[in-house]
C-alpha cells in the first residue's frame, strides 16, 4: 500500500511544500510536514525529535535528494512581444506575478514561470522605462560586468562577461570581433554564434546568458540569446540594457540598423524579497502586480 501510486505522489507533493515553505533548519521543516499531516502542532519534544530522527535514517540521501526536489515551473512555451526593453522587462514580471509558481531559486524564495522567449522590436540601452525605474548600482554593476575584464567578486571570482566575450578562456579571443568578420564576409550566414559558457573553468557558476547568435535578416542586425535563468526583480534589466549596447555596437561596426532583440529563458523569475519593489514599478507605470 505504502508504494501505491496515489501516496508516492501525495508525499512527493507534501516534501515538495516543506522544501518551498519551510525554514532551513530540520525542526522546521519537520514540524510543518507534521503539522500538514495531522491538522496540529507536534507535541515537544518526544514528537518532533521521532520525526527527525526517522529523516536521519533515510537511506542513501543523494538519491533521496534527487527524487525530492524544488518545486520548478512548468509552463507552455510562450511569447512576450514588446518595443521597447523596458517594456519586456514589465511585461514579463507582471505574468510571473500573476502565474508564476513559488520555488527557491539559490535558496531564496522565488515567485518562477518557465519557456519565455521577449521578442524586442527596437532594444534601446537607452531605455526610458528602464532609467525612470531602475537601481543605478545594479545598471553599473552589470556595465561593468560587460565592459571590464577583471573577475567578478560578487559571482566567487568567475570571468565577467567582457572577458568571455572579448578575452575568451584567457586566449586572445575576441568572439564580437569575430561575429562582426563573419556577418561582413557573409551577410546570409546563420552562424555567426557564439558563447559565454567556458567548460573548461566553468564549475559551480555557469553564466545565466551563454548563447548569443546575431544575423542579418532584411539588414538589420538581430540578435537571439538564451539564457538559463533571468532575474526579473533586480538584474533582468541590466542584461537587457547590456545586450542592447552590444548589439549596437556590432551593427554600427558592420554599418547596418539594429534589428529585433530576441532573448529565450528557460527560467524567469524574481524573488520575493523583490515583490514590493517590482510592484511599485508596475503601478508607477500604469499596470498591476
Amino acid at each position: 500500500l505504502l508504494n501505491d501510486v496515489t501516496l508516492v505522489e501525495a508525499a512527493r507533493v507534501l516534501a515538495e511544500r516543506v522544501l518551498v515553505e519551510a525554514g532551513v533548519t530540520p525542526e522546521e521543516g519537520a514540524g510543518l510536514a507534521f503539522r500538514q499531516a495531522t491538522a496540529r502542532p507536534p507535541r515537544r519534544p518526544r514528537s518532533m525529535g521521532t520525526i527527525i530522527h526517522a529523516a536521519r535514517l533515510v537511506p542513501n540521501p543523494p538519491a533521496y535528494d534527487a527524487v525530492v526536489t524544488i518545486r520548478l515551473a512548468r509552463d507552455r512555451p510562450q511569447t512576450v512581444q514588446a518595443a521597447t526593453i523596458g517594456a519586456a522587462w514589465l511585461a514579463v514580471a507582471r505574468r510571473i506575478l500573476a502565474e508564476g509558481i513559488a520555488s527557491r531559486y539559490d535558496d531564496r524564495a522565488v515567485r518562477e514561470i518557465s519557456l519565455v522567449t521577449l521578442a524586442v522590436d527596437r532594444p534601446d540601452p537607452a531605455d526610458e522605462i528602464i532609467a525612470r525605474h531602475a537601481e543605478p548600482e545594479r545598471l553599473a554593476w552589470m556595465h561593468a560586468n560587460f565592459t571590464d575584464h577583471a573577475q567578478v567578486a560578487a559571482l566567487g571570482g568567475a570571468d565577467s562577461y567582457a572577458r568571455r566575450l572579448f578575452d575568451y578562456e584567457h586566449s586572445g579571443r575576441d568572439q564580437v570581433a569575430w561575429v562582426v568578420d563573419r556577418l561582413g564576409r557573409d551577410p546570409a550566414t546563420r552562424s555567426a554564434t557564439i558563447t559565454t559558457f567556458q567548460p573548461h573553468t566553468d564549475t559551480s557558476y555557469i553564466p545565466c546568458v551563454s548563447l548569443l547568435d546575431f544575423w542579418l535578416p532584411d539588414g538589420a542586425v538581430e540578435l537571439i540569446t538564451y539564457a538559463h535563468s533571468i532575474d526579473f526583480g533586480a538584474k533582468g534589466y541590466g542584461n537587457l540594457v547590456e545586450l542592447a549596447a552590444l548589439q549596437q555596437q556590432v551593427a554600427g561596426q558592420l554599418g547596418r540598423p539594429a534589428g529585433r532583440l530576441l532573448m529565450i529563458v528557460k527560467s524567469a523569475h524574481l524573488y520575493e524579497t523583490e515583490r514590493g519593489y517590482v510592484q511599485g514599478v508596475l503601478a508607477a507605470e500604469g499596470g498591476g502586480g
